[in-house]
């Protein structure tokens, strides 16, 4: 309807949410008088839209049931004159963070839990449409001592089941993960697994190593597309 082709990978998605989201934000802010009025409490249930171009729209909601995509808050326009100006902005702010956010996962259905932990991440890191419109600073995380130094490789498979690199970094935020690794010991000295250490995993075999063992920092990872640990390496060099 709106898309040529369906966004399909976190960049796609993730630019498609950014398009979205910029739209949303003129209507609310650069453009509000005109956004305003178009919001007519006579006129029948009204919708923002947000779309890839960078562009906004008040309008009925779709009529294909179910929709190509999620439909943003019906009926904005009912509620402009029963409100203060200001409060009515802010509410139409957080039922577009909603959609944006509805959006964003619908198209990333099929994407991976590393990949959907990363499209959130980049999600996150950009103050929401109602942190805008109310021009409130969003909230930054402590900064702790080796904050930005934890880092661990992971691996996707696609369908077919090739194995594909994926280095990501840790995030502190879910504990899940850590849960999930806490019995994984290092494939080289067979530590115990620690979230406050650098750990990469083995693109071929799987396993993971401390870092330091397999002297590869958080910065190296960055640019390996796939990671071979030291003993796939040399069985992979022989005849």
């Amino acid at each position: 309807m709106e898309m040529a082709s369906t966004p399909r990978t976190v960049e796609e998605i993730f630019k498609d949410y950014t398009a979205r989201r910029t739209a949303i934000v003129r209507a609310l802010s650069q453009d509000v008088d005109e956004f305003y009025g178009l919001c007519d409490p006579d006129k029948e249930n009204l919708c923002l839209y947000g779309h890839p171009n960078e562009t906004w729209e008040v309008t009925l909601p779709a009529e294909e049931v179910p929709p190509e995509l999620p439909e943003p808050a019906l009926g904005i326009n009912f509620a402009r004159d029963g409100m203060n100006r200001r409060d009515w902005l802010s509410l139409v702010a957080v039922h577009s963070d909603s959609w944006l956010l509805s959006v964003a996962f619908y198209l990333g259905a099929r994407l991976n839990r590393n990949e959907r932990k990363r499209l959130f991440s980049l999600i996150n890191d950009l103050p929401t449409v109602f942190e805008v419109v109310t021009e409130r600073k969003p909230v930054k995380d402590k900064p702790t001592a080796d904050s930005g130094s934890k880092s661990r490789g992971s691996t996707k498979r696609s369908s077919d089941g090739q194995v594909k690199s994926n280095p990501k970094f840790a995030d502190d935020g879910y504990e899940d993960e850590d849960d999930e690794h806490s019995e994984t010991l290092c494939g080289s000295c067979g530590g115990n697994y620690n979230a406050d250490e650098f750990w990469i995993g083995c693109d071929i075999c799987e396993r993971w190593f401390h870092g330091k063992c397999v002297k590869i920092t958080p910065a190296k990872a960055e640019s390996i597309k796939q990671y071979k640990c030291p003993s796939c390496s040399l069985r992979r060099g022989r005849p």
